[in-house]
């Protein structure tokens, strides 16, 4: 399941620390599969900038599986920052849609 993040944060929420739970629970399910974390950002602010933000957001999201004991080895992420948005509406629920990181097997 994805994860959803603040606007210009990095943080895990209470909802994403849950979900990351889960999402461990069915990694340590299936141990042969890997994965890669894409870290998304809306589209306020610039290329650069949703670049950085967005791998914090994967390495957030990576850091907390490791310490609920999955292999860093199974996990890759990636920024995509603001160029692969979920919503392409330009209000406040777009926006919260598209600051996430979303897992994909790797």
């Amino acid at each position: 399941q994805r994860i959803h993040f603040d606007f210009d944060k990095f943080d895990l929420t209470g909802n994403a620390v849950r979900i990351l739970a889960e999402n461990a629970r069915v990694l340590k399910a299936y141990p042969d599969v890997d994965i890669i974390i894409e870290g998304h950002c809306d589209e306020r602010g610039t290329v650069e900038y949703n670049l950085a933000l967005g791998d914090k957001r994967a390495r957030a999201a990576r850091d907390y599986l490791v310490s609920l004991g999955i292999s860093p080895s199974r996990i890759s992420v990636i920024s995509y920052g603001k160029e692969r948005p979920l919503d392409y509406g330009h209000n406040e629920n777009a926006w919260y849609q598209n600051r996430r990181a979303e897992f994909v097997r790797r």
